[in-house]
């Protein structure tokens, strides 16, 4: 079964729950088509680097999938839909990364940082 990482930006004024839902969503989309999401990140609300439909920051999400190629097309299908998606990629990897990804990494790097900056003051 072939790997992909799929990442999606939804709106800012969805609630938390909301955008769990999306990736709940998402995850029943990959099942019902014979793949499997073996790891779901939720990266936060970010400002982006332009706007996107009237948009200055989004919600990131990041889902691993396992499974063939028609996974994917309906994933995209559905998420094209949605109009709470701004934007989505999907890329093939040759394996899945252990453990927190980048993002997640950085957001713990970052909150360190601020934890350690308190302290001084």
């Amino acid at each position: 079964m072939a790997l992909y990482e799929h990442v999606f930006l939804a709106r800012q004024d969805l609630s938390q729950a909301q955008v769990d839902q999306l990736a709940a969503t998402a995850t029943e989309i990959v099942e019902k088509n014979e793949g499997k999401v073996t790891k779901t990140e939720t990266w936060g609300l970010k400002n982006l680097a332009y706007k996107i439909d009237r948009n200055r920051k989004a919600h990131f999400v990041m889902l691993n999938i396992e499974g063939p190629g028609a996974v994917v097309e309906e994933l995209e299908r559905q998420t094209r839909i949605n109009e709470d998606v701004i934007r989505y990629m999907t890329i093939r990897v040759e394996e899945h990364e252990e453990g927190p990804s980048v993002m997640m990494r950085k957001n713990e790097r970052d909150a360190k940082k601020r934890r350690d900056r308190e302290e001084r003051n």
